[in-house]
């Protein structure tokens, strides 16, 4: 039987340091974009097929090509309208495919992580050394097309394996979205001596888990965000946490759902004391203010 990795260390919420956001705030907000390509007939992973149907696909593949010529579009002008800044979950192959979506989240300041190369393309069955020059390729190709810093990961199709994070910090990541144990960011525990942490990622409000997999209503879906948003932010006067909004162009981004992801974000931005942020600002946040509180109460507990 394999050994558990041991990623992170129990620290129940209430039982914990407290943590606070800037200017008060009773919730850090950050909403996601995956923005994603697909390629035509993508190389065999022996653990999981790229595509429903036989590849290549081609419903499959239009359909989130959509995404990347229309809805990415509209997403954006209802994020400009809340000014709403984005952080995407990137595959880096788009700088090469769609540079024009580059260039325009670039303009709008939004935070560019990685999501891989391509959402066809997983890190099950690589070994370290795949993975190393993997995550040096989205390094480059983000730094290249933006002049950002890689801070943050969520593995292709979350597809990470026992190493990942290990190699993340060993790289300067500062963050992965890939674990889903706690509304609030906390430490991670890697072979290095560097920092590093997890940040929420809501898994559950993710537009492909509410609307594709549960097969719910846009309305629904909308109000499954808001009690999400109203739960935290009730508790937020105590002590903050993280909502994220995970989306995906090609899902929220088509004509019939338009209105109610306005309607999400006219919510969540008419509260007062909520800062809207991105996944870095969230982390480096976080790294400064809270991390070493945090560790010392976790090595406390083993005493």
């Amino acid at each position: 039987m394999q050994e558990e990795p041991a990623l992170y260390d129990y620290l129940p919420s209430i039982d914990r340091p407290k943590i606070s956001w800037p200017g008060g705030a009773r919730i850090a907000v950050w909403v996601a974009p995956n923005i994603e390509h697909y390629e035509y007939d993508p190389p065999a992973n022996p653990l999981r097929t790229a595509t429903p149907r036989p590849s290549p696909d081609l419903t499959w593949l239009t359909l989130r090509d959509y995404g990347n010529r229309a809805a990415v579009w509209r997403m954006m002008e209802v994020m400009d309208r809340y000014e709403v800044r984005g952080s995407v979950s990137l595959n880096v192959g788009v700088c090469d495919h769609y540079p024009e979506i580059i260039e325009a989240c670039v303009k709008r300041d939004w935070e560019l992580f990685s999501h891989g190369v391509y959402n066809t393309r997983y890190l099950y069955g690589m070994d370290a050394d795949q993975q190393r020059a993997l995550i040096a390729d989205a390094r480059d190709t983000i730094f290249k097309a933006s002049g950002q810093h890689l801070s943050g990961w969520l593995s292709p199709a979350l597809s990470n394996n026992v190493d990942t994070l290990d190699l993340l910090a060993e790289a300067g990541v500062l963050y992965t979205a890939d674990l889903m144990h706690d509304d609030q960011p906390l430490p991670v525990k890697v072979r290095s001596d560097k920092k590093f942490i997890s940040v929420p990622y809501s898994l559950e409000i993710n537009d492909y888990t509410c609307l594709v997999q549960k097969r719910l209503t846009p309305r629904r879906y909308t109000e499954i965000i808001k009690d999400q948003f109203d739960q935290l932010y009730e508790e937020g006067a105590d002590n903050p946490s993280v909502l994220c909004i995970p989306l995906h162009p090609w899902l929220i981004g088509l004509p019939h759902r338009l209105r109610e992801f306005d309607e999400t974000l006219r919510y969540i931005t008419g509260h007062d004391k909520v800062w809207m942020a991105t996944g870095r600002e969230i982390a480096q946040w976080y790294m400064s203010h809270h991390y070493d509180d945090v560790a010392s109460a976790i090595a406390a507990r083993k005493d």
